[in-house]
């Protein structure tokens, strides 16, 4: 059993719940332009990648009439537009979150969303003080969280650390900063994308304090 003391989350798919809330602002954008919608979270799941702006590529955005930056903007004013009564943490949060604090374990938020929003979506919950540094990145445009990674295991003091992620950029993230990593596939990429990653596949968050006692699926 590898002794972990820390734990690297990533926040939107993981710990938060807003998958189908994207889904809805982004085919309410998609439907002013008349550009065809996603049928639902297989169109999505198909379609998500990082960078985001190749994602906006995917789904039909044509970025030669528009920038990507102006389409950005709509979306992130539309996706937090209203608090998150339109999302919420996924059932097993809370309880997984404080059972890992109370086994000593160092939680960490890793996002690629824009700082400023990231503390202010959590603040919306009761689970600030679980993590011992929250971070995202300095702008809108979430293309890449590893370099904040990297400055954080540069000045931290971290031993043995997980990345736990819904993404295949979260596996990418794990390598760059050569911690290990494990993936559930809940959030915004499927199952069968997060199986062409090297880590393993937890069911859900609820799986991760067994998984990272030793008591591994």
């Amino acid at each position: 059993m590898k002794k972990y003391s820390h734990i690297i989350w990533d926040w939107n798919g993981t710990l938060f719940d807003d998958v189908a809330w994207c889904i809805k602002v982004i085919n309410t954008m998609l439907a002013k332009r008349k550009i065809k919608t996603l049928g639902g979270i297989s169109d999505y799941h198909n379609a998500f990648c990082f960078p985001i702006i190749q994602y906006y590529k995917n789904i039909g955005f044509n970025l030669d009439n528009e920038s990507f930056n102006d389409l950005a903007a709509e979306y992130i004013a539309a996706y937090h537009a209203q608090k998150s009564g339109n999302c919420a943490l996924f059932a097993s949060t809370h309880a997984t979150l404080d059972a890992i604090s109370k086994s000593g374990i160092k939680q960490i938020i890793l996002s690629a969303s824009e700082a400023g929003n990231l503390l202010s979506q959590i603040s919306e919950f009761d689970i600030a003080d679980y993590f011992g540094e929250i971070l995202g990145i300095s702008d809108i445009y979430a293309n890449s969280k590893i370099d904040i990674g990297l400055d954080y295991m540069a000045r931290s003091n971290v031993g043995n650390a997980i990345l736990i992620g819904d993404t295949v950029h979260d596996y990418e993230v794990a390598k760059a900063l050569e911690i290990d990593c494990a993936l559930v596939p809940n959030g915004h990429q499927s199952k069968e994308m997060l199986m062409t990653c090297d880590a393993p596949i937890l069911d859900d968050i609820s799986c991760v304090v067994k998984y990272i006692t030793g008591d591994q699926p």
